[in-house]
Parts: C-alpha cells; sequence; structure tokens
C-alpha cells in the first residue's frame, strides 16, 4: 500500500518566483519555501498529490468541473499566463496511481472529472518550482473549484480527500506519498475590496489569524465549521482556496504542524506535516 509520510499548505502567488529571484537568497519568501523543501526532501516522497485551485487555464466558464483529477505521463505548465522567475517545467506524473484515484473515489460516489494531455497555471507551478527542484518527484494534480460560485462545502473537500487517502491506502503498490494543499486563506485579485492602484490585497486579516489559529491547535473540525461559503466569500474573490488545505488536512490526523508561518501582506501561510 502507498504511505503517507508528509503534508504541506503552500501559497502559490504568481510573482513569488520573480520575487525571490530579484531579492536573492536573503529572501523572506524564498526561506519560507525553503523550510518546505527541505522537510519534503527529508521524507523522500516517491510521488507528490497536490490539491489546488485552477485560475481559468486548464480550466474555463464553458467546462469547469467541481472536482478534476489529472492523469498523463506528464503534464507542462505553467501554461497560458506570464511566468516571471520560471521555466515551462515538464513535469513527470504517474497515470496508473491517478487513474486509481480516479476510479476509486467516482465509485465511491465523488463525481470526478479526468484530464489527459493538459497543462497547469501557477497554483501547481508556483509551490513545484519551489519545493521540488527540477521536478524530480512525479506530481499528481487533483483540482478543486475554488473560485467559482457555488462552491463546494468544506466538509465535502475533507471527505473527498479522505476518500483520496482510503484509495492510496488500498493501492498494492509501496510508494512514498506527500500531499500538497496550495493557496490563500484572505485574497482579493483585481476585484472592489483592493486599495486603489493596486492588484490584490487582504480584505479580512482576521479570518487569516482564525484559520492559523485552527492550524497550529490540529482543530481541524472547528475549521472545517467555520469555513462556509459566505465566510469563504467574505475572504475575497479567491477565498475559496482554503478548500485545497481542508482536502490536504484530511491525511494529518488533527496533528499540530511540525511549522507554521504567516505571510500577512498576502493573506497566506506556510505549513507542514512530516511523519513515517
Amino acid at each position: 500500500m502507498a504511505k503517507i509520510v508528509a503534508a504541506y499548505g503552500l501559497p502559490h502567488t504568481p510573482f513569488f518566483p520573480s520575487r525571490v529571484e530579484q531579492e536573492g537568497p536573503q529572501s523572506p519568501t524564498g526561506q519560507m519555501f525553503a523550510q518546505a523543501r527541505d522537510s519534503l526532501a527529508a521524507a523522500k516522497p516517491d510521488v507528490i498529490l497536490i490539491f489546488d485551485t485552477d485560475h481559468y487555464n486548464t480550466f474555463f466558464f464553458d467546462n469547469f468541473p467541481i472536482l478534476a483529477i489529472g492523469i498523463d505521463e506528464k503534464f507542462v505548465g505553467p501554461v497560458d499566463e506570464p511566468r516571471g522567475g520560471m521555466p515551462v517545467y515538464t513535469v513527470p506524473s504517474a497515470p496508473k496511481l491517478a487513474d486509481h484515484l480516479h476510479r476509486h473515489t467516482v465509485r465511491a460516489g465523488y463525481d470526478v472529472a479526468s484530464l489527459r494531455e493538459f497543462g497547469c497555471d501557477h497554483s501547481v507551478m508556483v509551490p513545484l518550482h519551489f519545493v521540488n527542484p527540477h521536478m524530480r518527484v512525479p506530481v499528481i494534480p487533483v483540482f478543486i473549484s475554488g473560485h467559482i460560485p457555488p462552491l463546494p462545502k468544506a466538509l465535502r473537500c475533507f471527505e473527498f480527500g479522505r476518500e483520496i487517502r482510503k484509495a492510496l491506502e488500498a493501492y498494492p503498490e509501496n510508494l512514498r506519498v506527500a500531499i500538497i494543499g496550495t493557496g490563500s486563506f484572505s485574497l482579493e485579485v483585481f476585484g472592489p475590496r483592493i486599495d486603489p492602484g493596486k492588484t490584490d490585497g487582504v480584505p479580512d486579516p482576521n479570518w487569516v489569524h482564525e484559520v492559523c489559529g485552527y492550524l497550529t491547535a490540529g482543530d481541524t473540525e472547528a475549521l472545517i465549521a467555520a469555513s462556509n461559503e459566505d465566510r469563504l466569500h467574505a475572504a475575497g474573490n479567491v477565498g475559496g482556496e482554503l478548500l485545497n488545505w481542508i482536502a490536504m488536512l484530511a491525511f494529518t490526523d488533527n496533528r499540530k504542524p511540525d511549522f507554521l508561518i504567516k505571510q500577512m501582506e498576502n493573506g497566506h501561510a506556510y505549513a507542514g506535516w512530516r511523519w513515517g
């Protein structure tokens, strides 16, 4: 069976690669990602599974599933957007395992779409750029719709994560798996709740502190209860990205994180759990 060895919550702000490149070795953002990178390297995963929310690049309004899994030998990214600070990568994947996850979750009652010959945007590629150097570890992307109303319920996303976990534990091959959930807690991008002249802002910093309090305490149940759709929308037009973290928390068994660092100017945090 596959063994879960680590889990991480990470941001995916698109300009971070260029920021870190400009700031050099002392970059605070680079150092935060480096802590996750070093932890992930120590966990020695055979495959990474990443929960993310596409930003209208892999999907668009004409075809936007609530849940989807990428199934292919490889994928490319970032696609169809500026990529400052990082190249377009070709990322190896694990199609046999991804197909197993898709079959298991559909049979368990989740209407999960599948993608083939796909690309990913910064929501997948920015975290991988920092924590998966040279894309040595294969990656399976799992998409959760966190921008377009109606949002899936937080509990449903957590239960989906648990079903993915069951599928991994039932997989016949011995694999070490790391889980990543990516996104912000409070963030408004090109919306009405930002300061004039800015492209983004954090409309609800108190929600960031509240979410981090639940994470620090390992109180996933309280986080799920607080994360209703109205609350997520109030946190910004991409506040639903928290659902990716909630799906990831299905693997942590309410453990307190080994590290959790807030980055308040962007409304998100960096967190990591490692065991096994």
